[in-house]
């Protein structure tokens, strides 16, 4: 169970993470709807575990090693923006979330049956 810390700073840096992804960094993945599903942080707020859903999905994993690729230059713009409220940037890892896929494969067996 995260703290009361760690729900502030995950709901932060999903807010800002979801500006940068629509406004910075849109070209990273062009024709595609990136939304930044859910960030989960370390107790220690030095590891932040970022979900994306991208839409459609069908090259999925390797937008994720793309967007991992420049997590530098994401991380940079980040601090950038919350400079003022952390005392350090965490680490950034980007994961795909794959739910949405999950939930339409789910739809689709109980259509056919």
């Amino acid at each position: 169970m995260q703290s009361k810390r760690q729900l502030q700073v995950s709901g932060m840096l999903q807010k800002e993470l979801a500006t940068l992804f629509t406004h910075k960094f849109n070209g990273l993945v062009p024709g595609r709807l990136v939304t930044v599903s859910g960030v989960n942080i370390t107790p220690d707020l030095g590891i932040a575990r970022v979900y994306l859903s991208i839409f459609p999905s069908g090259e999925g994993i390797k937008i994720i090693e793309e967007i991992n690729l420049n997590v530098s230059k994401i991380r940079y713009e980040l601090g950038k923006i919350i400079r003022h409220d952390l005392k350090r940037i965490p680490e950034l890892v980007f994961f795909l979330d794959d739910s949405l896929d999950q939930i339409d494969r789910i739809d689709n067996a109980l259509k056919n049956n």
